[in-house]
């Protein structure tokens, strides 16, 4: 594949499952890749799986919560490769989120989430898109299909999952007459590694809801990632799309 060849691309939360995934397909497809996580042994780890198949990327510890850390991010970016055209803003908090009613949050944890799922994506993309001003760019920020679910047990984190949807249609409006398009993916439940540990019996959890009836996996959302980034969804903009086997219609 090389429908993103020359281009440059800013992966968030690279370091392991829908990240690392993205950062993997985006290098496969023929993209430079920057790929940021505050996990850097993780970042390592999918930045040597790229160069090790031929693809090019480097690995920045980066907090998308901190704009020194953000801009840096852009600024390494720019210099090693001259441009930015495609910004994954993947990073959230997931892993070890417990199911719990919303009454017993605890005020730490709601505004952990906050400050990384939304927080993040605001700044993040604040950062990078001075750099596509004259260019043009992609932005996909990464929601999920449990805004629409309405899943409960989890406020905070589908919350913050509706902020990305509401940002999404947002910065789109104000990003049009830029050239730049921004759109979002709404996985719904995905076997990653952050899955496994959350919820029991994971490969079988709510496959009887969706018309295809088995779980999702990574890489079924290689296709919506590609597309979203490429030439083809040039006139695609503001848009949600629900990737999980037809559970939820939107």
């Amino acid at each position: 594949m090389t429908q993103l060849k020359n281009k440059v691309a800013i992966v968030t939360g690279a370091a392991g499952g829908l990240g690392r995934t993205f950062a993997i397909a985006f290098a496969e497809a023929g993209a430079k890749v920057a790929c940021a996580d505050v996990n850097l042994e993780g970042l390592e780890e999918t930045a040597v799986l790229i160069t090790q198949s031929g693809g090019q990327a480097f690995a920045i510890k980066t907090d998308v919560t901190n704009m020194a850390s953000t801009n840096q991010l852009v600024e390494q970016t720019v210099s090693q490769w001259g441009q930015i055209d495609i910004l994954v803003n993947n990073a959230a908090i997931y892993a070890g989120i417990e199911r719990k009613p919303f009454w017993e949050i605890d005020e730490k944890t709601w505004e952990r989430v906050m400050d990384v799922n939304v927080k993040g994506i605001w700044q993040m993309s604040k950062s990078v898109v001075p750099s596509m001003f004259e260019r043009g760019g992609k932005i996909i920020n990464i929601g999920s299909a449990t805004f629409y679910s309405g899943s409960p047990g989890w406020l905070h984190y589908v919350a913050s999952k509706g902020a990305a949807v509401g940002m999404t249609r947002s910065m789109a409006r104000e990003l049009g007459d830029f050239n730049i398009t921004v759109n979002a993916i709404a996985p719904g439940f995905t076997l990653t590694e952050a899955s496994l540990g959350i919820v029991e019996d994971a490969a079988n959890y709510g496959i009887n809801r969706g018309a295809i009836k088995r779980a999702s996996q990574s890489g079924d959302m290689i296709g919506t990632a590609l597309y979203l980034a490429s030439s083809a969804s040039d006139f695609v903009t503001g848009q949600t799309i629900v990737v999980d086997g037809g559970r939820q219609f939107n």
